[in-house]
C-alpha cells in the first residue's frame, strides 16, 4: 500500500516536472521567445508610463507577452498535430515513385503476393528505400503501413484549441477590424468634415504615404499583396491595416517565400500612432515655417442635424457603388456615425461607443499580440515591414503637409497648413497634434476643430485606399 502511494506522488511530481514550460517540447522557450518577452515589456511601459495608445498598446503587448511565455504555447492558443495520412488527391499531385506491383488505397501502401493484396510492412518498405525503389518528396513518411505527411502550422490544423485561437477567429475572419470602425463612426463628429468640404483633399493627400511605400515594399523583394499590407500602414489606421493584411494574407510572400506578415504588421501600425508626437512634430516644424504655423483660420460653421444625418448615407452609397471592396469598412463606419446622429438610436450608439467597443478593442489586441510568437515574429522579413511602416508614416505625414501648404497659398493665407498633418487616419491624436504645434508658435491659436476635418476625411481615406488595394489586387 506504502510502495503504491509513493510510487503515485513520485508520478505526480514526475509529470509536473515534465509540465514545466522549460520542458514543453517542440514549443519549449528558445532565445526569440525571450527577446519578444522583452519587447512586449517596452511596449507595456510605452502603454502604461508613456501612455502611448495605450487603449490597444497595452493588450498587444500582454497577448504577446502570453504566447512566448516558456510552455505557454500549447495551452494559450492550441497543437498542431505532427502528421496527417496523405490523402489520394495530395498522392496524385506528389511525385512518389513506388515499386512494380505496390499500390496506394486509403492512405496506405499494398502489394501484391501470392496472387492477394497485402499490407506492405515497415521492413519491406525500408528494404525498398534503401533499394532505391521507393522516392518520397520531403516532409512525407511512411509509418505501420500508412503513408504520412508533415502537417503545416496553419491555423485550420490547430488541435486541442486554446483560448486565444478562439479569440483569433475575430481576426482570422476579419470581424474584429469593422467592428472597431463601427465604434470610431460612433464617437465622431464629422461637422468639421461637412463645414469644410475641402479637407477632403488633405486626406486623400495623406495618402502619399501608402502608394509611395506599395513601390518600395514591391522594389526590395515583397510580393504585390505583401506590399499593399504594408503600405496601408501608412494610413495610420491599425484596424484597416490588419482588414488588409488578413484579406492578402493567403498571398502574401517575401523573396518568394510565404510570410506571416500580421503580427508585424499590426505592431508597426499600432506603435507608430502611439508614437505620433515623436514622428510628426519634427516633420511639421521642419516643413512648415514659422510664419505660416501662426496662421489663424475663422471659426467653422454650424453644420445641421440634416446635413449630418444625410452625410453617412450619401457618402456610403457612392463609395458603395465606385469601390464595394471598402464598404466593410467604411459601411461600419458611417452606421456608427448614423447612430449617433440621427437622435432616435441613443442606446445603440451608446453601446457601439462604450460597451461593444471597450469588448472588440481587447479581443483584437490581444488576438494581434499572440501572433508575434518569437519563432515567426524575429525574421529579416519583420525588419523591413517595421522600417517601411515608418517611411509609409512620415510620407503620410508630408503629403498631408504639402498639400495644405498649397491649399494655404492658393487661398491667400486663410489655411495652416499644420492641418495638413491631421490627414492621417489617427483619431484624434493627429488633430491634437496639429493644436498643439500651433499653440507653440501662438499660444491663442486653436487648431483642433479645424485639424478634425483633415482628420476624419483622414479615416475615409484609408478606407477608400484600402478597398482600392483590395479591387486591384
Amino acid at each position: 500500500m506504502l510502495n503504491n502511494l509513493l510510487a503515485n506522488f513520485g508520478d505526480m511530481f514526475k509529470n509536473l516536472w515534465n509540465s514545466l514550460g522549460f520542458n514543453s517540447g517542440s514549443f519549449a522557450s528558445t532565445w526569440p521567445n525571450y527577446v519578444m518577452l522583452l519587447i512586449s515589456f517596452v511596449l507595456m511601459y510605452l502603454a502604461i508610463v508613456k501612455k502611448f495608445e495605450p487603449l490597444l498598446l497595452l493588450p498587444i503587448a500582454f497577448g504577446m507577452f502570453l504566447i512566448n511565455l516558456p510552455g505557454a504555447y500549447n495551452v494559450v492558443w492550441g497543437t498542431y498535430p505532427d502528421a496527417s495520412t496523405v490523402t489520394l488527391e495530395e498522392f496524385q499531385e506528389m511525385s512518389i515513385v513506388l515499386p512494380e506491383g505496390w499500390q496506394f488505397i486509403d492512405g496506405q501502401l499494398w502489394t501484391i503476393q501470392s496472387g492477394e493484396l497485402q499490407l506492405v510492412t515497415q521492413e519491406m518498405f525500408n528494404v525498398e528505400l534503401q533499394a532505391g525503389g521507393i522516392q518520397l518528396p520531403v516532409g512525407v513518411w511512411f509509418s505501420d503501413g500508412t503513408l504520412l505527411r508533415q502537417v503545416a502550422h496553419t491555423y485550420e490544423n490547430v488541435q486541442n484549441k486554446g483560448l486565444l485561437w478562439y479569440l483569433f477567429y475575430g481576426v482570422q475572419n476579419v470581424i474584429y477590424p469593422p467592428l472597431i470602425f463601427l465604434g470610431i463612426g460612433a464617437m465622431t463628429d464629422f461637422g468639421p468634415l461637412i463645414s469644410n468640404p475641402k479637407s477632403m483633399i488633405i486626406g486623400a493627400a495623406a495618402q502619399l504615404g501608402v502608394f509611395l511605400t506599395l513601390i518600395a515594399a514591391s522594389l526590395i523583394g515583397f510580393n504585390v499583396a505583401a506590399a499593399a499590407s504594408i503600405a496601408i500602414i501608412g494610413g495610420a489606421d491599425g484596424p484597416t491595416a490588419i482588414y488588409v493584411t488578413q484579406k492578402m494574407s493567403a498571398w502574401s510572400m517575401f523573396n518568394g517565400k510565404s510570410i506571416d506578415l500580421l503580427s508585424a504588421i499590426a505592431v508597426a501600425a499600432y506603435s507608430y500612432m502611439a508614437l505620433i508626437p515623436i514622428i510628426q512634430k519634427p516633420i511639421m516644424r521642419l516643413l512648415v515655417p514659422k510664419k505660416e504655423r501662426q496662421i489663424k483660420m475663422k471659426p467653422l460653421r454650424t453644420v445641421s442635424k440634416v446635413e449630418k444625418i444625410i452625410f453617412p448615407i450619401l457618402v456610403t452609397l457612392v463609395v458603395g457603388i465606385l469601390l464595394p471592396d471598402a464598404v466593410p469598412l467604411l459601411g461600419m463606419l458611417m452606421l456608427g456615425n448614423l447612430l449617433k446622429e440621427c437622435g432616435v438610436c441613443d442606446r445603440l450608439s451608446s453601446q457601439a461607443q462604450n460597451g461593444l467597443m471597450n469588448t472588440v478593442t481587447i479581443f483584437l489586441g490581444v488576438s494581434v499580440g499572440c501572433k508575434a510568437y518569437g519563432g515567426t515574429f524575429l525574421q529579416l522579413s519583420t525588419l523591413g515591414i517595421i522600417g517601411l511602416g515608418l517611411v509609409a508614416f512620415a510620407c503620410g505625414t508630408i503629403g498631408g503637409l504639402l498639400v495644405a501648404r498649397l491649399m494655404c497659398k492658393l487661398s491667400g493665407g486663410k489655411i495652416n497648413p499644420l492641418i495638413g498633418s491631421a490627414g492621417v487616419s489617427a483619431v484624434p491624436m493627429a488633430a491634437r497634434i496639429s493644436e498643439d504645434v500651433g499653440r507653440e508658435s501662438d499660444p491663442s491659436n486653436h487648431l483642433l476643430m479645424h485639424a478634425m476635418g483633415p482628420n476624419v476625411a483622414g479615416v475615409i481615406g484609408s478606407a477608400i485606399a484600402a478597398g482600392f488595394l483590395l479591387a486591384i489586387i
